[in-house]
């Protein structure tokens, strides 16, 4: 197909980029528009998070049939959560199967985070994903741990157990080679325990757009110039430096080692690119990210800008390294710490996550309540 005959989203699958929705909801299965934007929108996989569940879970109506029978059953809220949330993945993993096998299991995926209130648990988090593993029940679910320090023993136990993995809340390059090292052992303990290495799949979702949130801020009140020019600049930098780390251990002995028993890299994800400042172009955080390779989850709004004026320019991340530490560096010159911003994003995403469990705890057992009565 030639350019004139593609839409902005064909040309971005062409040039290598897994498009994901992120967003799921029970509304949006029933209606049939999950499978209209997998027809229609080259939309082969599925992130979901706390924040989504709680958004999903606000349309309680959609909801009552299973509630009533939760409620009769005499689940708890968080029982009634369990099967709600994962009733929804395992028949969004159904609509993306076809993806799946057609893409001998690189796509077609569906995410499920385990409880953020875990996020600081090691065996909590590892029997949470064990058991939201087995209830959905489906070879193409993704369980999401999130990066946190007590995260990464977690990511590996799991992945020794056969069990595909979305490593969640990665900020910073420091963490990412901690995740990338714990892929890389959870892989070879999954080798050495009898798994076919072909069946465990993995991404790793590095967080775009809320670090230039963070430090455009810090950018502002400094007011010179120098500041104004590096506006927009450190989360894609950011992002960018990620890709060449995961260039090195693909490229490393250790991950070929792996690769030869079948195994399939962790890909980089790109994960919160939707465009908080008006002032940038809609479509920023996938324009920019663009490599063979690489998955990027949008919400509906940035899948549908881009597929109307997205702009495909090919690779836009090889070759950026020199100029991506460059702004790194420039930023530390004006007393910007990407480290330290970084470190308190990752503090704040478990926050905002375990806030949404809790409106999304809240919400069902409002409505356990309602239809006990």
């Amino acid at each position: 197909m030639t350019e004139a005959t593609t839409n902005p989203i064909d040309r971005l699958s062409e040039a290598g980029v897994s498009v994901w929705l992120d967003d799921l909801s029970r509304e949006r299965l029933r209606t049939g528009n999950l499978a209209g934007l997998v027809a229609d929108l080259d939309v082969v996989g599925v992130t979901t998070n706390p924040s989504i569940f709680a958004s999903a879970l606000a349309k309680i109506d959609a909801y009552d049939a299973q509630l009533r029978e939760l409620a009769s059953a005499g689940a708890d809220v968080d029982a009634a959560v369990f099967a709600i949330t994962t009733d929804d993945v395992r028949e969004a993993a159904d609509v993306l199967r076809p993806v799946y096998d057609a893409t001998d299991s690189v796509d077609g995926r569906v995410s499920i985070e385990v409880d953020p209130r875990l996020a600081h648990d090691t065996r909590g988090t590892i029997d949470s994903a064990k058991a939201l593993w087995a209830a959905v029940d489906r070879p193409n679910v993704f369980i999401k741990i999130p990066a946190t320090l007590e995260g990464l023993p977690a990511i590996t136990a799991v992945l020794a157990e056969g069990i595909s993995v979305n490593v969640t809340l990665i900020f910073s390059l420091e963490r990412y080679a901690a995740v990338l090292d714990a892929f890389l052992e959870g892989l070879e303990r999954a080798h050495d325990n009898g798994y076919n290495l072909r069946t465990i799949g993995s991404v790793a979702s590095f967080f775009v757009s809320r670090v230039d949130a963070a430090i455009d801020p810090r950018l502002d009140a400094l007011g010179t110039p120098e500041a104004a020019a590096l506006r927009g600049k450190a989360a894609i930098a950011n992002a960018r430096l990620a890709f060449g780390l995961y260039e090195k251990v693909v490229a490393g002995d250790r991950w070929q080692a792996l690769a030869e028993r079948g195994a399939s890299p962790q890909r980089p994800l790109w994960a919160s690119t939707g465009v908080k400042d008006p002032a940038y172009p809609d479509t920023l955080y996938v324009s920019e990210l663009i490599a063979p390779g690489v998955v990027n989850t949008m919400p509906e709004a940035t899948l549908l800008a881009f597929a109307d004026h997205g702009e495909v320019r090919g690779d836009t991340v090889s070759g950026t390294q020199a100029e991506s530490a460059r702004v790194v560096s420039d930023l530390a010159a004006l007393g910007v710490d990407l480290d330290e911003v970084t470190a308190q994003l990752e503090v704040e995403g478990v926050q905002k996550f375990e806030a949404s469990w809790e409106q999304l705890l809240s919400t069902v057992s409002a409505g356990l309540g309602q239809v006990a009565r």
